[in-house]
């Protein structure tokens, strides 16, 4: 019998022949160092959305449900300014249609899960989790190549099952975990967490690190600086239009040159 050890070798730098819980595990291993920089985030929302009117029920089911650090940021940011509901809802909608691309790009990989394997991955998807765990979902040298995350049949003709969809469920987890209590803590202390914490500067250090080492073409640089400069230019925008102006500017800018890019190939 093969030992745990020899059932987790590694082939081309990733893992063959895991199962649900080793895979789950993993996923929560490589998330699990992020908590550092997740949890100042979950406690300004928490300490915001208190202060913009919500009551302490209200503030945790929205992480709960929504679990959307950017967007929940941005909604009590717009409540705390009487933003009208429409506003609103065009903001937070705008902010998470990344999530439209995350999905399409992981569903050739998640395509023969069920409909609720599908639900709860969507749902536990965020930037942290599909930035960290997208190497591995999208490789092929797996130990499970030539199968879908839901199983199927192999390249060369044997049974199997591929259980990457554990992995990012573990990440996603790990994440939420991480997120609902740092929230708690965040509603409990208020005003008592001392400014001289700094923990307001988590929010923008938190979108630095997640965007900058996604930035490598021309494109991206181009989404960047046009969003960037737009942001300060449109500032003075009532109701925080300026995200709204900043975000379609921005992604209209890498759109333009990655379809120049691909005319001029």
């Amino acid at each position: 019998m093969c030992d745990d050890k020899q059932s987790r070798r590694v082939v081309g730098g990733s893992t063959a022949g895991w199962s649900r819980g080793q895979e789950f595990g993993e996923g929560v291993r490589r998330l699990a160092p992020l908590w550092v920089g997740i949890a100042p985030f979950g406690m300004i929302y928490g300490v915001m959305a208190v202060e913009c009117g919500l009551a302490p029920w209200q503030a945790q089911a929205m992480s709960s449900l929504v679990f959307a650090g950017s967007s929940q940021i941005v909604l009590c940011q717009l409540l705390a300014g009487n933003a009208p509901l429409v506003v609103i809802f065009l903001t937070v909608g705008v902010i998470n249609l990344r999530h439209v691309l995350y999905s399409a790009s992981l569903a050739p990989v998640l395509k023969s899960l069920p409909w609720w394997w599908k639900v709860s991955l969507a749902y536990f998807l965020t930037d942290e989790a599909y930035a960290t765990t997208l190497g591995r979902m999208l490789r092929t040298d797996t130990g499970n190549a030539g199968r879908d995350a839901g199983g199927g049949v192999s390249a060369d003709g044997r049974e199997g099952r591929d259980f990457r969809h554990w992995y990012l469920l573990g990440g996603g987890v790990a994440l939420w975990v991480c997120w609902q209590v740092s929230t708690l803590a965040g509603i409990l202390l208020g005003r008592g967490i001392p400014p001289e914490w700094g923990l307001d500067f988590a929010i923008p250090l938190t979108f630095i690190a997640i965007v900058v080492p996604r930035v490598k073409s021309r494109a991206d640089w181009a989404a960047v600086a046009v969003s960037g400069v737009a942001a300060l230019v449109f500032a003075t925008l009532p109701f925080k239009l300026s995200l709204i102006v900043a975000t379609v500017l921005g992604v209209g800018a890498g759109v333009v040159l990655s379809r120049g890019k691909v005319v001029g190939a």
